[in-house]
């Protein structure tokens, strides 16, 4: 019954559009803790202290959703079929369109009310990043990929491009098999970031990396960072952009996700002159918000060549 089931997921998945869809047991995740441990110890995490909170929901998914039997692991596609302006101050691709919470989040409810309305009584809850849970750990449990040195999870054929999400269910499935860790002795990403935030292989220290700065850090950016972030204005794609295996990444189909073309025709002198209504109106529903206008402005102020 379980297979079946799982067949029966995995077509609405696909249909919903998520890329990818795999299943593992919903228990403690042994591997995982005493990292996660380490990395909060060290204090990479910066001025992200919500990293700090619920430290066992985020290692048993049972303390998230009572009697939980599986972890559903779902991928979907952001790749670009345009980019931007090349000398534009750069948007991390994730942010070109309608901010991905709301796209995804839409989905799994739908993926969910279709197991309840074809298996039964199923009751489960939807995650999109709003919820401590280790979604990169899941996703490798689920066998969608190995997590790279960059520590992104990679796929064998479509690369690092898309977002994570899970449905934590009572209903018990077959746990799929974990995929080999193809990276090899390959460094690309480690030697390519700008500030040097990959401390080593599958390990990034958050405090260091420029989709911290530009995102999550409300103070000044340390200056000792400056001419370090290559254009970068809100978040970075760097060690995904080296990867060699995005080689295998493909635009996505998903309208929402699409960029504007007022987005990619931006010039720099049109980044630097940004209004703040101009800011609402472009980023109305985009997780370029999340760094707000005055964010913005700080990290276009921080990126622009000193003169």
């Amino acid at each position: 019954m379980s297979t079946s089931n799982a067949s029966l997921i995995r077509q609405e998945a696909h249909r919903l559009g998520f890329s990818q869809c795999g299943f593992s047991k919903a228990t403690f995740l042994e591997e995982e803790a005493p990292r996660l441990e380490a990395w909060l110890g060290a204090g990479m995490q910066g001025q992200m202290q919500y990293m700090e909170n619920y430290f066992d929901k985020r290692l048993d998914p049972r303390l998230l959703v009572p009697d939980a039997e599986t972890v559903i692991s779902l991928t979907l596609n952001y790749y670009p079929s345009k980019k931007q302006n090349a000398d534009a101050p750069k948007i991390s691709k994730y942010a070109y369109g309608t901010d991905y919470h709301f796209v995804i989040k839409d989905k799994l409810k739908q993926l969910l009310a279709f197991i309840q309305l074809k298996v039964g009584a199923v009751q489960g809850r939807a995650f999109v990043d709003s919820a401590p849970v280790l979604d990169r750990a899941w996703a490798k449990r689920s066998g969608l990929g190995w997590i790279g040195k960059n520590a992104n999870l990679i796929n064998p054929k479509q690369g690092s491009f898309f977002f994570l999400a899970e449905l934590i269910i009572d209903l018990k499935i077959e746990p799929d098999v974990r995929i080999q860790n193809y990276c090899g002795t390959c460094t690309r990403c480690i030697d390519a970031c700008p500030t040097q935030a990959i401390i080593k292989p599958s390990v990034v220290d958050g405090s260091k990396c420029i989709s911290y700065f530009t995102i999550e850090l409300k103070d000044a950016i340390p200056y000792s960072y400056k001419n370090q972030f290559e254009n970068w204005a809100f978040g970075c794609d760097v060690c995904q952009d080296v990867c060699p295996w995005n080689r295998f990444s493909k635009p996505h189909n998903e309208t929402a996700l699409q960029a504007t073309e007022t987005l990619l025709e931006m010039s720099a002198n049109d980044w630097q002159e940004i209004t703040e209504d101009v800011f609402k109106k472009l980023f109305k529903n985009s997780a370029v918000k999340r760094t707000g206008f005055k964010g913005l402005i700080r990290n276009l102020a921080f990126i622009k060549p000193s003169s």
